[in-house]
């Protein structure tokens, strides 16, 4: 692996690690998916210092060149986490669901109460006004 490679990596690591927090503390970011990041991007670090651990799996796997190991290594655990999201944004989607279907069946009793208490309220007033009415008639 290069030593341009290296600094490249340190770099944007740097770079990426200073986002996140900067993202964490204007609340843009939750904790719990800054810690990725920032564990992500250290793993980049350490691998850009000691490159030594890309350069034995990447004879392990047998690829040829300790660069394409670290893309191999990168691209991989971005995988994983593009999954844990998609599994976290179906369950959101889910618990929204459930959220509108509960609200609309509140507000349809909410309306059907309301509609029951007009009709109350028009027959007293039909009651005592006809009441009022045959009372002089009498």
């Amino acid at each position: 692996m290069s030593i341009y490679l290296r600094i490249i990596l340190v770099v944007i690591s740097m770079l990426s690690m200073m986002n996140v927090m900067k993202r964490v503390r204007r609340f843009k970011l939750q904790i719990e998916n800054s810690i990725f990041w920032i564990i992500f991007s250290l793993l980049l670090i350490l691998v850009a210092v000691f490159p030594d651990p890309m350069f034995w799996l990447a004879e392990l796997l047998g690829i040829q060149s300790p660069a394409n190991m670290v893309f191999l290594f990168v691209i991989f655990i971005l995988l994983i986490k593009t999954f844990n999201l998609t599994l976290e944004i179906s369950q959101l989607q889910y618990k929204i669901q459930e959220l509108v279907q509960k609200i609309a069946l509140d507000e349809n009793k909410k309306n059907k109460e309301k509609k029951q208490k007009k009709q109350f309220i028009s027959s007293c007033h039909f009651n005592f006004f006809s009441f009022i009415f045959y009372s002089k008639c009498k």
